[in-house]
């Protein structure tokens, strides 16, 4: 099953959009009308026209669909899209602003949308990040802390729930001076509701300590804080070279329209090196921590360890509690060729990952209760210049077991 759904999203990553078969335009690069244009238009090939017009356009896309699979969801019917396009079409040092999305229909009846902007205004002074999705989706749950976690059994009895969700958590960054600090106000808005939880998750002690019943729980979290970044990323999307810094904070309270109050303090720090053409090592230490009394933290507030941009090969939300701590490593390789057939060309848009780390975990920042470690390699197919699909397949070595990827950009 699964090489047969490799082989569908292989096709449809070549074929399934306009934009996928052209080649638009890098971040910064020259048009290349611009560079070609000792040669008259009068004698150019009609291929050479529609390619010099797709590289002059300013808004460039690609949506590959069809039948996938996650860990989570299972086999699925989803579709993914990533735009790329400048604020200002005529500010051709602009950098590119990028939109992925995600959308599935499971065969359970859910239905998942996820979108991550990263968008760039005027001289790169002012920027508007963050992530916005709606799910309402068969899910688990697990517990709370590690040695829960990671004996509780996963069951339609023991650990399944019907969610319905919608988040809202956009930031918005101002560069300080002329320097590569930023710094802004963050929002997030966020419903979570549980239905038909599964027999024995009604008596888990975490889950009735947070207020769930048999009838399912229900919250709504509204915070407002802060971020402090650090860029110095080529392209924020696919960096080649350079160096992010992240410090971020968020209060929940009453007095904003929260039904408890709580905090979250995050860092993250990243940094990337070439190590030739398209080849590039990428690091990163994140730490992410929840403040609050038990009863006041939500059940999806908690910091979760294991999602498709960390710890591939951990269910999502299978790990969960106070505060986390990841390292990870991982070495990223296009193919160069010289593109003069079409097998070249072909290859000329394939790569590969391989990465490996650990997580760390526990109820607070200095203890640490287990040990998660990660590996695993993936497949990168180029549809946009500096824009990759991923699929990956990542090794959960605490619970033996390998889980499958397939998202837009990279993980981190």
């Amino acid at each position: 099953m699964k090489r047969k759904i490799l082989t569908c999203l292989l096709a449809l990553a070549f074929s399934a959009s306009p934009a996928a078969a052209q080649t638009p335009m890098p971040q910064g690069e020259v048009p290349t009308e611009q560079a070609d244009s000792v040669q008259p238009e009068h004698i150019l090939s009609k291929k050479e026209l529609r390619r010099r017009k797709t590289a002059a356009r300013n808004f460039h896309y690609n949506i590959l669909g069809g039948p996938s699979y996650t860990p989570d969801f299972g086999l699925l019917i989803g579709g993914s899209a990533l735009m790329t396009f400048r604020i200002n079409p005529k500010d051709t040092t602009m950098r590119r602003s990028v939109v992925p999305a995600a959308l599935a229909f499971m065969f359970n009846g859910g239905l998942n949308v996820f979108v991550k902007p990263q968008l760039f205004f005027k001289d790169d002074r002012f920027r508007i990040f963050g992530q916005f999705s709606y799910k309402n989706t068969q899910e688990n749950f697990y517990g709370v802390g590690y040695d829960t976690n990671k004996n509780y059994v996963r069951s339609e009895i023991t650990s399944q729930y019907r969610y319905s969700g919608v988040q809202i958590n956009p930031w918005f960054l101002f560069r300080i001076g002329e320097s590569n600090f930023f710094a802004g106000p963050q929002l997030d808005v966020t419903y979570d509701r549980i239905f038909d939880p599964a027999k024995y998750m009604v008596e888990q002690p975490d889950y009735v300590r947070a207020g769930g019943t048999a009838d399912g729980y229900e919250n709504f979290s509204s915070g407002v804080g802060f971020l402090t970044t650090y860029d110095t990323r080529d392209v924020p999307a696919n960096p080649y070279k350079g160096i992010y810094l992240n410090l971020s904070g968020l209060m929940y309270q009453k007095f904003l329209g929260s039904n408890t109050g709580f905090y979250r303090l995050e860092f993250d720090y990243r940094q990337y090196k070439a190590l030739g053409e398209r080849r590039v090592l990428a690091w990163t230490v994140q730490s992410k921590h929840t403040f609050g009394k038990d009863k006041d933290i939500p059940l999806n507030k908690y910091v979760l360890t294991g999602t498709p941009f960390d710890l591939r090969g951990y269910y999502q939300g299978q790990y969960r509690d106070k505060s986390s701590h990841i390292v990870m490593a991982e070495y990223r390789h296009m193919f160069n060729t010289d593109k003069s057939s079409w097998i070249k060309r072909v290859i000329h848009r394939l790569g590969f990952a391989a990465w490996g780390g650990c997580g760390f975990m526990g109820p607070n920042p200095g203890k640490i209760d287990g040990v998660l470690p990660n590996a695993g390699l993936g497949l990168r197919i180029e549809v946009q210049p500096r824009m990759n699909v991923r699929l990956d397949l990542g090794r959960d070595f605490t619970n033996k077991q390998n889980l499958f990827y397939f998202n837009m950009t990279e993980a981190f």
